[in-house]
This record gives structure tokens, C-alpha cells and sequence, in this order.
């Protein structure tokens, strides 16, 4: 369908959708706690494409929507697309697997209103890189003239900008064997749209970099992203933060890489901040993920804490070597671990360890003495606990489906709260149970106290606010509180 030649303006809602309880009710927040990159980066994108006129004379206009804090209006974009002179089109962006159920629901209501809907994000491009032939749930979006896009678009989004406006919209985009050169592409942007309705509206994500050189069987980052580090320049960076800082009070900064210590303009990043801090009187705090091995590279823990970081979150999944060595894990040393927390808390820079429970080797007893261990000689500031699952995209998925091991259809689950594999060594229940109880050991009130009596000084309420979180957020009436600790 092509669009008239009276139509003016293209409407672009960019929306990450939420995702079912186990209800079957769609989880919204009163306020929500990390926002979404992947909204950031597409309204940077969309924003670039207006303010360079890219589409000619078409006016477009932008709509961010977070359904975690608030409700999509349907109806209204229904609406919007139906009146005279516009066009709209839905984007569900940075769609994960336990999402794509909410996001499936979402496309095809629009579509049997006639509204042009794009979906995107981990799900479908882990799929689309991993396998030949496209999966169900996929081709049910297919089918209903939904278009899908794998990969990443900063290089090609004027021109799915401009194939909806044309009304010629391919059924799928595949873009993974091209990624694009993030040095010098459009940055994200935060949207007061979306960022008013979160707890710290000062707090707003943004990735330096993406990919990862190593080869975890449980990662999609490898397949989605690749194993080569993209990154965008450190004045790309720099301009994107002084201009939030300045335009909107942004003072506290989510570095989403999914391992900054391995990003080439990392160092430089580093500099540029300490340089903003002195010289203008930008003082940021950012949070950022890295690899166990980061505390031994020359000066970068030093130089990140002289930055403004106050947080680091390490992977360290397990404590059972042959654990880490199934995996392909191989970076990750247990012997060193608590070297690496000892080396940033001396910089004054808290760490978050996040903590597989389901992995190969484990029992019930044995992971309740790896959180014992955890806790008496890695001591992390924080820990965020997960279920081992088979994430579409990532190779554990793609064996198991190939040697036709029985996995959970349910893709609600796959949240890293609940079961979706059998294990070798533990029931369904004991699984369970020693991932509740590790939750409970950990914030046990004895090691929170402890937690705080070494912390340092300047970060005591800091800490002491996080563990409120997590006491009250994570678990009530004996039952943990899946929600999703990162960015997307």
C-alpha cells in the first residue's frame, strides 16, 4: 500500500514492550529503574534522520513508550494513523524472549488496524543468525504483514524510514552480516517521554560499544552483536553526555557494553571524562559492566574510579570451575575473584556480581556452598542471581534444539526466573529452591550488615538504599520478584 500524496507527517512510536506474569497480566510498574537503551538508541536515530531531512519534505514525528511504566495506547495510534495527512508506524524495539509473546500481541493488534509495525531486537535476530529457516513464532508476524528486522540499523534506519513511508516495507531485514560502524553514528537519546515515569530521572543508559571477544555458550551477545568490539568515538560519547547533562540535569549514566574494560576507545572515554570533571565541572557517576580479568589491566580501575564510575558489574556465574570451563568461560578464574572485588573497592567503586544458578555441575547443596563462598570470600557489594536458560540466540539454545532435547515453549519464562530446561543433577523443585535460597542467603540480614560495615563511608546509604531495594523488590511472601535487572 503506498502512501497518498497528501499525507505530511510519519509518526514513529518507538516501544519496548513489557512482558506476561504468570498470570497472564502484563507487568507494569508505578515507576520503573533501568531504562531502555535500546529505546535511547532508535529515538537518537529517528531524531538524526528528522534533523538532517533525510525523508525530504515528510514531517516526522517521534512518540517513546516504555510499557513497563506506562500503557501503550492502541486505539490511539489506531487513530493517529487513520486521520488525514499521517502515517503511523510501530517499532517494538530491543524485543527479548520472555517480551516477544507481550511484543507478538501488541504487532498484531495494530496490524488488523492497518498500522505499519516493525519488530526487532534479540529474539528475532538471535533466531534469524542462528537457524535457516524461520521459526513459527515468527513467521506469525510474517504472515499477519508484520516486518522483522535482525540486526542492527544505524546505518540503514533513513532507508526503513523511508520504505514505511513509501508503503514498501520488506517482510524481513536482515542485517546482521552487516553491522554497522558505530565511531561516528547517531548516539542515543534519552526521552523525557519515557525517563519522567522512572524512580531517578536523572539516570539514562548508553552503549560505547557492542560485541564481545569472548565465546560463553549461554551468551547472545556473540551471535546478536559478534565477536568484534564496535565502538563509537569518544567524542560521540563525551558530546552525548555533556548534552544531557546540560539540556536535561543527567548526572548518572548506565554504560550498557556488555564489557567496557574490552572497548579499544575505553581508555580515551576515560580521559575525556576525567577532563569534563575538571575542566567543566561535569561530574557524572556512570555504572558500567566488566569482565572478572578488567582489575588487571594497567591504571584502568584507578582511572575508571577517577572518571565518576560507582559501580561495577562483574559476570562472575559460577564458583565451580568445570562449571566455567562448560560454559567456555575460560576468562573467568575463581582464584582471582576476590582479588578483582578487593582491587575495586579500594578504588571506592561498588561490585555487583552477577551469579548463574543451574549451571552444568550444580546440586542443590553445592550451590548453597558456592553463595556461602561468595559471601565469606569474594564479598560483593551486590549480587543479582539468574536461572541458567536457553536463550534463543546463543549456542546452548541451538544444541539443544539440534540434538531434540525437550525445552519450554513458553517464552513468558524465559526471564531467568523460571525453569525452561530439565537438569542433569537437580529436579525442577530443587532447582527452584536453591535459586530462592540464594537470593535469601545473600541479603541474608547478617551479610548485609557485614556488607555495610566495610563499605566506605562515602557510599554507606548508597548501599544501604540498594539493599531496601532488594528486600522489598525482590522477594515478598516467600516468592522472588522477577524483574529484569539491565537495559536492553
Amino acid at each position: 500500500m503506498r502512501i497518498g500524496k497528501h499525507s505530511s507527517a510519519l509518526h514513529v512510536y518507538s516501544i519496548r514492550p513489557s512482558k506476561y506474569d504468570d498470570d497472564g497480566f502484563v507487568i507494569r510498574h508505578w515507576r520503573g529503574v533501568v531504562p531502555s537503551n535500546s529505546l535511547a538508541c532508535l529515538h537518537g536515530l529517528t531524531a538524526d534522520v528528522s534533523e538532517r531531512g533525510l525523508l525530504g519534505q515528510v514531517e516526522i514525528r517521534t512518540h517513546v513508550l516504555d510499557e513497563s511504566v506506562s500503557r501503550i495506547p492502541l486505539d490511539g495510534i489506531a487513530r493517529q494513523n487513520r486521520a488525514s495527512g499521517c502515517r503511523a508506524l510501530a517499532c517494538l524495539v530491543g524485543v527479548q524472549t520472555n517480551q516477544f509473546p507481550r511484543a507478538a500481541d501488541i504487532a498484531l493488534s495494530l496490524r488488523r488496524e492497518g498500522v505499519l509495525v516493525m519488530v526487532g531486537g534479540f529474539h528475532v535476530t538471535g533466531m534469524l543468525a542462528l537457524f535457516p529457516r524461520v521459526s513459527p513464532e515468527i513467521q506469525e508476524l510474517l504472515d499477519a504483514g508484520v516486518s522483522v528486522v535482525a540486526g542492527e540499523v544505524e546505518h540503514r534506519w533513513h532507508e526503513l524510514l523511508r520504505d514505511a513511508w513509501e508503503g514498501r516495507l520488506q517482510p524481513i531485514y536482515r542485517l546482521i552480516d552487516d553491522p554497522p560502524d558505530l565511531y561516528a553514528a547517531a548516539c542515543p537519546r534519552a526521552s523525557r517521554q519515557a525517563t519522567r515515569r522512572f524512580v531517578d530521572a536523572s539516570y539514562v543508559t548508553i552503549d560505547c560499544s557492542r560485541g564481545c571477544p569472548f565465546h560463553c555458550s549461554f551468551c547472545t551477545i556473540i551471535n546478536v552483536q559478534g565477536r568484534k568490539m564496535r565502538y563509537r568515538s569518544p567524542e560521540c560519547v563525551t558530546a552525548a553526555i555533556r548534552r544531557a547533562y546540560r539540556e536535561s540535569g543527567i548526572r548518572v549514566f548506565f554504560f550498557t557494553d556488555d564489557n567496557f574494560a574490552r572497548n579499544p576507545a575505553s581508555g580515551k572515554i576515560l580521559d575525556a571524562l576525567i577532563a569534563m570533571r575538571r575542566d567543566e565541572g561535569i561530574a557524572i557517576e556512570f555504572l558500567m559492566q566488566v569482565d572478572v580479568p578488567a582489575y588487571r589491566i594497567p591504571g584502568f580501575v584507578e582511572k575508571a574510579s577517577q572518571a565518576g564510575c560507582c559501580s561495577a558489574f562483574i559476570g562472575m556465574e559460577s564458583l565451580n570451575p568445570r562449571n566455567l570451563a562448560d560454559a567456555g568461560k575460560i576468562q573467568n578464574h575463581t582464584d582471582e575473584y576476590g582479588a578483582a572485588v578487593r582491587t575495586w573497592r579500594k578504588a571506592r567503586v561498588r561490585v555487583q556480581v552477577g551469579y548463574i544458578i543451574g549451571l552444568p555441575h550444580d546440586t542443590e547443596e553445592s550451590v548453597a556452598k558456592d553463595v556461602e563462598r561468595l559471601i565469606q570470600e569474594v564479598q560483593p557489594d551486590q549480587a543479582s542471581f539468574f536461572m541458567m536458560i536457553p536463550l534463543p540466540g546463543s549456542e546452548d539454545h541451538k544444541s539443544l534444539l539440534e540434538r531434540g532435547v525437550a525445552i519450554d515453549p513458553d517464552y513468558n519464562k524465559y526471564d531467568s526466573c523460571h525453569e525452561t530446561m530439565r537438569h542433569a543433577r537437580m529436579s525442577g523443585a530443587e532447582w527452584t529452591r536453591a535459586y530462592r535460597a540464594a537470593w535469601r542467603q545473600f541479603y541474608s540480614m547478617e551479610n548485609m550488615k557485614a556488607i555495610l560495615g566495610r563499605v566506605d563511608p562515602a557510599i554507606y546509604w548508597d548501599a544501604f538504599q540498594n539493599f531496601l531495594w532488594y528486600r522489598t523488590r525482590w522477594w515478598r511472601k516467600g516468592r522472588i520478584q522477577c524483574s529484569p535487572v539491565f537495559s536492553d
